[in-house]
Order: structure tokens, then sequence, then C-alpha cells
């Protein structure tokens, strides 16, 4: 999926400035802050120099850019008085600042018309990050990120957290002088309630900000006053999107354990505990910040007295659900095994536990966010490289139905189909049919034509499978209750041949999960990744050999060396 391919692209040109962390330090910081996990197989801020002609001119080219057809803002030749998109060389001048606020509404505009991985990164991107490499640039970049973002664009708040992530770690000065220019508190949280995509964003920004700064950072911007902007953001008074966005940025601040026993002494269980009941409302916003409340109060703020959500739900209608043994613990995943989530800056997927060789066989998806997502039919041999920003159809080996930017994905390449946007509460349906080697999808039971090119890959060893950009959340059904549009010709559902055990079935909270884990023996020789098989495999040519094979077929590189992997060789002697 082309936005994460980006962040690789821009990343590797800042090695020198702390974007990318060696796998070393991403798994101590994932252990020290996150727990473990089991890897995935495979303030208003108004400023009146803020060129607001300039702005308005980059809304109204926005809105004259969103009516070209996609197909043909992709043929079109690149402007020759417009700098190339590519970064700029260790001796090269930086470019002329350009209008901040402009950038920013091109970035949001482009990101859903460049789909391809192997295309650039869009040059309002480049120049923001490039931007952000002084303190004062990267206040106006997190500045207008708050000022223009909208609130009705489904891909706004995915923006925010890919344009931080991508720029330069802030100095400490920077984050002080945020800090003072933001002034957040309590009754910050009260004022403009009428304009709340101000305090989404401020909300948003404060998320990718903790969770990009997980430790001392973290712990100093979570100032008394931002904690108490956050809480006051939880009220019921409060627009649904500002308290789903002040509650993520809660949870990624808890991300730090000195942070989450700071909120927890906040009393937060006790407003949580209300919201939580709007997991199943109808209004698909309310139910977003009901989920996220669920989950929060089961895996963070716990409640002295309030039974887990595992231990009262009913699973027993369900033989089938999102695997969450198999999973990253970035994705959220329901307690009754059906609804997911990520709220992380990386490009997370999910597949279903059950896993079909022959016939005709059919599921639905509920879509609560109209967001990016790509979901539909992954195999055994599917590789799914989050922070790469591969995912379901971005192999040979899958193909997925992308609902927000109206796309069929294949091995990494997309084309258009004919389907509107995907809207919340509509119903996507998926239709394998082994038998005459086709995918046929649905958006509220209007289908499209088959899909075949994934079987000249493969034709067995189908799952049910998704992968979500940041926010965005969606519910699958197996056949455990009637579908909304069926297909007319005769199927089966995963609910009537799957079989899960009791134990199998519960998805344990992150703390549950933890205490389990610590009463595991690692035995020796063991894989250093999934610490499950034997390590039997040496990687060539660089010779390490602390894998199992299973996990080394899912890398590309080299964990230890970061060497390409050009075979894998299976040692004969640890086998037993």
């Amino acid at each position: 999926m082309i936005v994460f391919g980006w962040a690789v692209f821009l990343a590797s040109r800042s090695l020198g400035q702390g974007l990318l962390l060696t796998l070393e330090e991403h798994i101590a910081h994932f252990l020290g802050t996150r727990g473990a996990t089991a890897a995935m197989g495979n303030s208003c801020i108004c400023r009146d120099d803020s060129g607001a002609e300039d702005s308005v001119d980059a809304q109204q080219q926005q809105a004259e850019n969103s009516a070209v057809p996609t197909a043909d803002i992709r043929n079109q030749p690149r402007d020759p008085v417009r700098p190339p998109r590519r970064g700029r060389g260790p001796h090269e001048p930086r470019r002329k600042k350009q209008n901040v606020d402009g950038l920013v509404l091109d970035t949001l505009a482009v990101i859903r018309t460049l789909v391809d991985n192997d295309q650039e990164p869009p040059y309002s991107m480049i120049t923001l990050h490039e931007m952000a490499e002084t303190d004062e640039g990267w206040l106006d970049v997190v500045q207008s990120l708050i000022r223009v973002i909208p609130l009705e664009d489904p891909l706004g708040p995915a923006v925010i957290t890919l344009l931080l992530d991508e720029c330069p770690l802030p100095t400490k000065d920077a984050l002080q002088k945020l800090t003072e220019i933001l002034n957040l508190n309590g009754e910050v949280a009260c004022q403009d309630s009428g304009h709340p995509a101000k305090h989404r964003n401020t909300s948003a920004v404060l998320g990718c900000l903790a969770e990009k700064l997980a430790g001392p950072a973290s712990i100093g911007l979570l100032s008394p006053g931002i904690l108490e902007y956050l809480l006051q953001c939880l009220k019921l008074q409060s627009h649904p999107t500002v308290m789903l966005f002040a509650l993520i940025a809660l949870e990624k601040f808890a991300q730090t354990s000195e942070n989450k026993l700071t909120i927890s002494e906040s009393s937060i269980s006790d407003r949580l505990v209300t919201l939580e009941s709007w997991a199943d409302d109808p209004d698909y916003l309310k139910r977003q910040v009901g989920f996220c409340a669920q989950w929060s109060l089961d895996n963070l703020f716990l409640k002295e007295g309030r039974q887990l959500t595992y231990e009262k739900v009913d699973l027993n209608s369900i033989k089938a659900m999102l695997n969450s043994n198999d999973v990253s613990e970035y994705l959220k995943i329901s307690p009754h095994g059906l609804e997911a989530r990520c709220d992380a800056s990386s490009f997370e997927s999910v597949r279903c536990t059950f896993c079909v060789d022959a016939g005709v066989w059919y599921y639905e998806v509920t879509v609560v966010t109209s967001g990016v997502m790509q979901i539909g039919w992954a195999t055994r041999d599917s590789k799914f490289l989050n922070h790469e920003g591969y995912g379901i159809g971005d192999d040979e080996y899958s193909c997925a139905y992308d609902g927000c930017r109206q796309l069929i994905w294949y091995n990494a390449r997309s084309k258009p189909h004919l389907h509107p946007c995907w809207k919340e509460g509509d119903t996507v349906g998926f239709l394998l049919d082994l038998n005459e080697k086709q995918m046929i999808f649905f958006l509220n039971g209007n289908q499209l034509p088959p899909e075949k090119q994934v079987f000249s890959s493969t034709v067995s060893g189908f799952f049910a499978a998704a992968s979500f950009m940041s926010y965005q959340q969606c519910e699958f059904n197996f056949g455990a209750k009637p579908f909304k549009y069926p297909p007319s010709m005769k199927f089966s559902t995963f609910n009537d041949y799957a079989f899960l055990t009791a134990e199998e079935k519960i998805i344990l909270p992150r703390h549950r999960r933890l205490a389990l884990l610590k009463q595991v023996s690692i035995r020796e020789n063991c894989c250093s990744l999934c610490c499950d098989e034997v390590a039997d495999t040496q990687l060539k040519p660089c010779g390490h050999s602390d894998l199992c094979m299973n996990c080394a077929l899912q890398l590309e590189t080299c964990p230890l060396c970061r060497k390409e992997i050009m075979s894998r060789v299976r040692q004969i002697s640890h086998i037993s």
C-alpha cells in the first residue's frame, strides 16, 4: 500500500536524524513499553501570517484535483516547472519555504490518488519533511495540521499521523515551545465546542507524538495541563470524534508505564465505563468511542470490580473469528473476535482462524469507518509487512477490495472498480469460488466482475483477511448471524464448518496474556523471533542462523545485520 511505502523512502533519507530505529531498538522499545506480541504469519493556532489567500487557493485546487479521475491524474506528465519529487541532497540548499497550509492540504488531496507502491512520494510531503528539519519548520507543520485538516475527511487523522511519523524527531526545545504555544488545559477543551476539528486534530497530534516519543520525552509531554485537556475532551458534551481521539491519545501516552500510572490515578476508568455502552450504538462514530473505551478498560485502565469483557461475552454461536494469536498487538480485536481496529501508524493485518481449499465461500464486512482498508482473501503464502506498508493484495498470493480509493489490489498493483466510495454502515461481500477459480466483491449487494489473477499463483489455502490504515475499523460476519446481502448462488460459510475450542475462542487482555507469557519457559536453541520453533535455518550470504524456516521465509533482510537474504538453508543437524 503506497502510503506506507513513502514512509520507508523518506526514513531512508533521514537515518542520521533518528527517524528509523534499529531492529534491536524496536524490540527493546516494544518489550519494554508495549508488552509481548505474537507476530503475524507471516488550540487552534491562529497566525496573522499564515497566508490565508494561499490557503484558499490550495483548497480550491484540492477541489479541482478531486474532480479529476484517478486514471487521468496518473497519466498526466509531470509539470516541467515543478521540481522533481525527490529528496534534497546533502549539499543542496533547502527549497524555498512555501505556504505550509497549502502543502498540508495538497498532501491530503493526493493521498487517495497515488496508489502504486513504486510511485514516488508526493512533492508536498517531501517538502513538508524538509521544512520539519528545523525546530521552526517542525512547529509550523504541526500547527498547520491542527489548523487546516478538515473534520469531514476520513483520511485526515491518518495524514496527521503519516506526516508526523515521517518528520524528524522533534528536539526538547521544539516540544517545550509547542507546549507553550498550545497552552492546553481543561478550560481550552471547552472553548470552540462548535468547531470540533481543532480539538480532534490537537488530540491526534498529541497521540502521534506520545507514540513517537515513548519514554522520558513522552512523560515530559504529558503535562498536567495536557492531561486535564484530554480528560475534559472525554466528557459527554464533547463531539464524539473529539472524545475518540482524546481517548486514543491517552492510550498512546499510557504505553509508558509512568504515564499509565498518572492517567489511571485520574479516575479515567469511571468515565470509560459510561462510554463503553456505545460499543453497539447505531451511530458509527459513537460505536468507535465505545469500542476504544471497552478495549482500554480491558487492557489499560482497569477498574476494580469490573468484569473483563472476555469473561462475559457469549461465544457459543461463533465458530470462526479473527485470529488474535496470529496478529500484531497494534491491532485491536474485540472480545467476540469479529471486530478489528487499527490506531497505530503502521499498516496492520489480520486473518480468519479458518482456511478453505475447495468449494464456494462467502463472508461479509460492515464498514465502521470509511477510510483505507484492504479487505479480501489471503493464503498461507501471503506476507504482511506492517511497517513497510504491505498487506492484503500486496503480493501475488492475495487479493483485496479497497472501498475508500475505489480499487482492487493484487500483487501490490491496483486497478479502479466501479463501486462508489464506501461509507459508514455499508456492507461489503466477499465470495470465493474455488471451483471456477474466481473472487467476486459486492457492495451492498451490487457485484463487480470476477477477479481471477491470484489463481495464477495459488489455488488453495485461502483465509478471509484485511489490512487497516490508521484509525480504521470494521466488523466481520463469517456466518454466525444472517447475511444482509447473500449472493444468489449456493455457498458455504466459515461458521458452518469451522471449529474452535472454548480456550481457542478466548481473546485475552494484554495483562492476562503477559502473565501467561511470563510462565512460559523458552527452550534452548529456539527461534529468536517466534520462540516456538527450533532455530534450524541459516541465512545466506550473512550466515546468521538464529531463526526457524517459517520465520526466515517471511523476511527479506536479516534482522541482525540487515543484509539482503539471498537464500535460506535448513541445518539438518538441528532437526530432532
